[in-house]
């Protein structure tokens, strides 16, 4: 296939990433090849090699996914297309034969450990935990004899030839992880009324209530931020950028204003992307921010110019 029919993914197989991305209708028409980190396949992307990369972005339990924030802020922009939400319990899978109560080594993806951490407290106490690049990748390292059993999804067990010793384990109810869609810059799609926008910006300078100040660009046109994150830069102690995703779309009037307003206030914005929420989830229009408000105050000003005000 070529790469505009080509879609990458943190693998390896097996992964939540990979079952969240076949949960998209397109999947079953495009080539998914797994790779081993979200910046490697978010860099097949920008090199094109693929259309989009799927990769994880937030966890309901953990917060952001750094590797994705960290390389959505840096390097050649990216835009984000589409989110997809998945529910998260895990299974303790095992090679055939393993007997819960001779677990000594269990392994995972980082984000994995606090999700289970009581229930190992509670079932296997003794067991030392390591981290896995993934947690189909833990998998493969159970396959592999180098521990005794891996917390991963369920659907993994037969790709590694495992057994689930226990299913639907997770410390916090309706847990979920939150994916996204990424590809190169273009125009958005269209509005749908239940739209998520995504930027990162930079302070201008360090003063207080200077991100007070860029707050007050969502609060005062109504415009509601569903996730801010700080990131470091890598530039001294003290220098972060700001991730945010709010409601709306950039071709809502209110966040269209909201992105003129860190334009002005902020040394750097990048823009990621207006796209379909999720959840389906409507954002309440205020008074004073809906589009036909927006126009009203712009064609009031012109009159006011016009000396008709």
């Amino acid at each position: 296939m070529s790469s505009a029919s080509r879609y990458t993914y943190l693998g390896p197989e097996g992964t939540f990433t990979e079952a969240a991305l076949r949960t998209l209708p397109e999947a079953a028409t495009r080539e998914l090849i797994p790779m081993v980190s979200v910046p490697v396949a978010l860099d097949a992307v920008r090199n094109g090699e693929a259309a989009a990369a799927f990769v994880p972005i937030e966890n309901s339990v953990e917060g952001g996914v750094t590797a994705t924030l960290d390389e959505l802020a840096s390097g050649r922009p990216l835009m984000i297309y589409r989110e997809v939400l998945l529910p998260i319990a895990f299974a303790l899978l095992a090679r055939p034969g393993t007997p819960l109560e001779s677990i000594k080594t269990v392994t995972g993806h980082p984000v994995a450990q606090p999700q289970v951490r009581r229930w190992m407290a509670e079932h296997i106490p003794d067991a030392l935990w390591e981290s896995a690049a993934s947690n189909a990748d833990g998998a493969r390292l159970v396959q592999e004899g180098r521990y005794d059993a891996a917390f991963a999804g369920e659907f993994a067990a037969a790709t590694y030839g495992l057994e689930p010793l226990v299913t639907d384990i997770h410390d916090a109810d309706n847990a979920a992880t939150r994916f996204v869609l990424v590809g190169r810059p273009a125009r958005p799609a269209a509005a749908t009324g239940s739209d998520k926008t995504s930027v990162v910006f930079w302070l201008r300078d360090d003063h207080p209530g200077a991100l007070l100040e860029v707050l007050q660009e969502f609060a005062s046109r109504g415009v509601n931020m569903m996730r801010i994150e700080s990131r470091p830069t890598g530039e001294g102690i003290g220098r972060y950028c700001f991730s945010v995703d709010c409601e709306g779309h950039l071709q809502d009037r209110r966040v269209g204003d909201v992105l003129m307003g860190l334009k002005r206030a902020c040394e750097q914005v990048r823009y990621l992307g207006s796209y379909p929420r999720a959840d389906g989830g409507h954002a309440p229009e205020r008074p004073g921010t809906t589009d036909a408000e927006f126009v009203e105050a712009a064609d009031w000003l012109t009159r006011c110019l016009d000396g008709r005000g």
